[in-house]
């Protein structure tokens, strides 16, 4: 199947700026870039404000003044780029679809700080929240994780890590494994937006000399059958034109093999990244509403 029209367009649109690859820039002015094709969003949400985590920034968007669950989100971008600022729109979105509470979570960078750095920030979140959730003025026995990408791994590895009980986890084109060896690496290395040079420069950044592809706190799919059937119910989104693609589809299947709750979605004609630009692909609006539908029924209950 080819790239969707709508898709299309934006492919064409990105390399016709002739911006260089990421993997041919430094972090620094990779970071640069990756704000400037930031939109600002104009979406309302009745409460947004920048909270402190113990020393992790983060961003707390509220729908409603009454108590709700919480998604703790984690933001994409290889762990080397992007921020709360970059993924304010899509927290905005799943604030208000899905009727609870988003905290977006401004964990530290590679490769200023390697891995397990942004793993520990992450972590140390969803403890504060859960152990704030009265003056955040939401239900504490009602948290999710979620994240796009790099921010899918963080949250695959928060949810078998479990410090604090879960009820859902929300992994949107999930990076799980670090030894890059599935047929959509090869099918979509140059992308289009994500190539296989882009994920081997992340996974050098945030990874290299400190830990090994192997290590299951570092590729969540090598997690044994017993951890990952104690993690919470998921939904996993994927793209077909994504380098990532495999790897997220079977850890989604050995989420169900394991007895875990878990939907499995491709999105046809979609590149990776496409989630964030539900203002601009049908599909994208589309995700974000079979996200937000199930995350809120996780935490209705």
């Amino acid at each position: 199947m080819p790239l969707h029209p709508q898709a299309q367009a934006i492919a064409d649109l990105m390399a016709a700026s002739g911006a260089p690859a990421l993997n041919e820039q430094s972090p620094q002015a990779a970071r640069q870039m990756y704000e400037a094709m930031r939109v600002p969003s104009t979406e309302d949400v009745h409460e947004i404000r920048d909270v402190d985590a113990n020393g992790i920034p983060c961003r707390l968007y509220k729908p409603s003044a009454d108590v709700t669950g919480l998604l703790v989100y984690f933001h994409g971008g290889g762990w080397v780029i992007g921020s709360v600022d970059t993924h304010d729109g899509g927290c905005r979105s799943l604030a208000n679809r899905t009727g609870h509470a988003v905290l977006s979570v401004d964990y530290r960078l590679a490769p200023e700080h390697k891995y397990p750095a942004a793993l520990e920030d992450c972590l140390q979140a969803l403890r504060w929240a859960h152990d704030n959730a009265m003056s955040l003025g939401i239900d504490a026995t009602r948290l999710a994780v979620g994240g796009d990408s790099a921010g899918g791994h963080l949250a695959a590895l928060v949810a078998q890590l479990q410090p604090v009980p879960l009820k859902f986890q929300l992994l949107v084109y999930p990076v799980t494994d670090a030894h890059m060896i599935s047929p959509s690496y090869k099918e979509n290395k140059d992308g289009p937006l994500l190539t296989a040079d882009a994920m081997q420069w992340f996974w050098d950044h945030f990874i290299g000399g400190v830990a090994r592809p192997d290590d299951p706190r570092v590729s969540p799919i090598m997690a044994s059958d017993t951890v990952l059937a104690s993690t919470p119910p998921a939904l996993v989104i994927t793209a077909e034109f994504d380098p990532l693609r495999d790897e997220g589809e079977e850890y989604g299947r050995r989420l169900m093999e394991n007895g875990v709750n878990a939907s499995v979605a491709r999105y046809l004609g979609m590149f990776h990244g496409f989630f964030s630009m539900f203002a601009m692909l049908d599909d994208a609006h589309a995700a974000h509403s079979h996200a937000a539908a199930l995350v809120k029924k996780a935490l209705d209950a």
